[in-house]
């Protein structure tokens, strides 16, 4: 090949691309076939490079497709890679005119041609509005298939079918079909409704909890207090259907008239009376974003005390005595504070402190309180015994299954010695969980052990000694909540055991 002729020889990028509407004429493959047949006719070379592929993904969003703005970014490089873009069609490009216009001046100023093979465009002002009515009519055409499609998911969750990846404790046994309980999943979920609910753990407690046992969200990922929450608020855990509530595109919540909620052909994993008493506890605890820690705390009842009526906490304000002139502090509903309960729980800080003092002491000189067990691990209560045990039986078959594929040539013995390793460790970590929770089923043993340490914290808060920080501090290690009933002027300590 001469010298002029090389010179002369263009370079082309393909783009593929098939949405998911399923109803394009060509498949990918096909599509390449064409553009590739379409570029050897017309003297484009075509790198292998610079195909770009985009399989199930829509058109009417540039930003939604990364091969898309890959394949943008490299034909804005000064290197000029290559000089025409070629597509089956121009609804292969883009399916929103807006952006189409806006993506092809962009190439144009870059002196990059985007080529339709199957729609000829002649090269005049005719064929510039040819090609606008063509982008028009393949907007239409993608808003029209929108709306056909969400009409058709609109009615089909109406009727209870289910059209959206399972959430956890759910697995799709037959394509189409709708999800069976994933036995072993399922019970991290009742469990974490169980600590929510029965046990009285914050998010946080039970995150912590479920980490240190290392499961894992239906992601793969570790658990996060937001995580837990969407799974204490999925209808779907007891039954129900819920659809259309966020819009796609923003993820805004839509109003709640234009939500579906209906009766779903799956078998539920927790009962509805379970999943409404969630529901309500969330809806009554306030969960401030940026709660202080122990050791920056006002006095060593900050966050403690909480309100009978709405279940937030008494938060410490400070104000003058009209009669003497002098300041003091005092407790009252954050709620209240906020127009968010309707209750007032405003008492002076030495009203309050001495009958608290005062409830701890009866505590641990009469013995007469209630406690919860509680392990150091949060969470672990006789509820997880089920939990755990259920972990420990599929490890032992995974044991068997292991064994088996070596003995039958499956594995080598190295790979055996390595799975037999991993699960043997994974068992005996959860056998001591096991073990844990039977302890704290003792619970004559443990009062005993609590009344103790009552007395222990007692003296701690009496004494002028230790600082406010190490009062709190060592609050916390017997007692979980304080609720005030100013009402009836009473106050029920809530104590915990941890082993």
């Amino acid at each position: 090949m001469s010298k002029d002729k090389i010179d002369h020889v263009k370079s082309a990028a393909l783009y593929i691309r098939v949405s998911t509407d399923k109803q394009e004429e060509l498949s990918p493959e096909s599509q390449k076939d064409k553009l590739l047949e379409y570029a050897a006719q017309n003297g484009y070379l075509v790198p292998t490079e610079f195909i770009f592929w985009e399989i199930g993904i829509s058109g009417r969003k540039a930003d939604k497709r990364p091969q898309f703005q890959r394949m943008i970014g490299i034909a804005k490089d000064k290197s000029h890679p290559f000089d025409a873009i070629l597509v089956w069609k121009f609804s292969r490009f883009a399916r929103n005119q807006e952006e189409s216009i806006v993506y092809k001046s962009m190439l144009k100023k870059e002196n990059v041609d985007v080529i339709s093979v199957s729609e000829y465009i002649c090269d005049d002002v005719f064929g510039k509005l040819i090609e606008r009515i063509i982008e028009w009519m393949d907007e239409y055409y993608s808003i029209r298939l929108s709306g056909d499609v969400f009409r058709g998911m609109h009615k089909k969750a109406e009727l209870g079918g289910y059209q959206a990846s399972p959430p956890l404790g759910y697995k799709i046994a037959i394509k189409g079909e709708p999800p069976v309980i994933d036995t072993q999943n399922a019970e991290i979920v009742k469990s974490i409704f169980r600590m929510y609910v029965e046990e009285r753990l914050s998010l946080h407690a039970i995150c912590a909890h479920l980490n240190e046992m290392g499961y894992t969200t239906r992601s793969g990922a570790c658990f996060q207090k937001r995580s837990v929450e969407y799974i204490l608020k999925n209808i779907h855990y007891c039954g129900y259907i819920r659809w259309n509530v966020t819009n796609n595109s923003t993820k805004q919540i839509k109003e709640k008239a234009e939500w579906v909620i209906t009766n779903g052909n799956f078998e539920p994993i927790i009962s509805e009376e379970l999943f409404n008493a969630a529901n309500e506890r969330l809806a009554s605890e306030y969960h401030p974003r940026k709660s202080k820690p122990v050791y920056n705390q006002k006095h060593w009842l900050s966050g403690m005390v909480k309100c009978s009526a709405c279940g937030r906490s008494l938060t410490i304000g400070s104000g003058t005595n009209k009669c003497t002139g002098k300041k003091y502090n005092y407790l009252q509903c954050y709620g209240y504070h906020k127009g968010l309960c309707t209750v007032s729980h405003h008492v002076s800080m030495s009203k309050i402190e001495p009958i608290i003092l005062q409830a701890i002491q009866y505590a641990y000189e009469s013995g007469d309180f209630e406690f919860e067990a509680v392990s150091k691990y949060p969470g672990e209560s006789m509820h997880d015994k089920e939990l755990i045990s259920s972990q420990i039986k599929s490890i032992e078959e995974k044991k068997k299954r292991s064994k088996k594929a070596y003995l039958e040539g499956i594995d080598t013995l190295s790979e055996y010695k390595t799975s037999k390793i991993a699960l043997q460790k994974e068992h005996t970590k959860l056998s001591v969980m096991l073990k844990k929770t039977e302890i704290l089923e003792m619970r004559e043993e443990s009062k005993d052990i609590l009344q103790d340490r009552i007395k222990d914290v007692y003296s701690v808060l009496k004494s002028d000694r230790f600082s406010n920080d190490e009062k709190a501090n060592a609050l916390r290690k017997i007692v979980y909540k304080i609720v005030y009933q100013k009402a009836m002027n009473r106050i029920d300590v809530y104590f915990l055991y941890t082993d």
